[in-house]
């Protein structure tokens, strides 16, 4: 796993630019609160059963250092903010977004129409 780090304004316009890419299948947004036990136990459920390649990049914010920045993803998509989300990000929209227990790596295959 691949973790992208996410850490300002510059990084999340560049990100929703290359969601417009046929090169990957969406892009991943994992927040991740450094405090809350949930959220440790939901990254390391997404490092054990991540398999994807690099069609769907994986980025990394960390909430507690970056908090203004998980405010304006939550503007930019429409989506209310949650410790730990993750969010897929496909053509400058969020097409998919999960919290807590409901992170699932099935969902986010079945979404994207691919194997288990």
């Amino acid at each position: 796993m691949n973790w992208l780090k996410l850490a300002t304004s510059s990084d999340l316009e560049n990100l929703i630019r290359n969601s417009f890419s046929d090169e990957v299948y969406a892009i991943a947004i994992f927040k991740h609160s450094t405090r809350c036990a949930i959220s440790t136990m939901a990254k390391s459920r997404l490092i054990f059963s991540w398999d994807f390649d690099e069609k769907l990049p994986i980025y990394y914010l960390d909430l507690i250092q970056y908090r203004n920045l998980s405010n304006q993803i939550a503007d930019e998509f429409l989506v209310e903010h949650q410790s730990p989300q993750l969010l897929l990000i496909k053509n400058g929209k969020c097409i998919h977004h999960a919290s807590h227990i409901g992170i699932s790596i099935n969902d986010i295959k079945q979404l994207l129409e691919l194997k288990s």
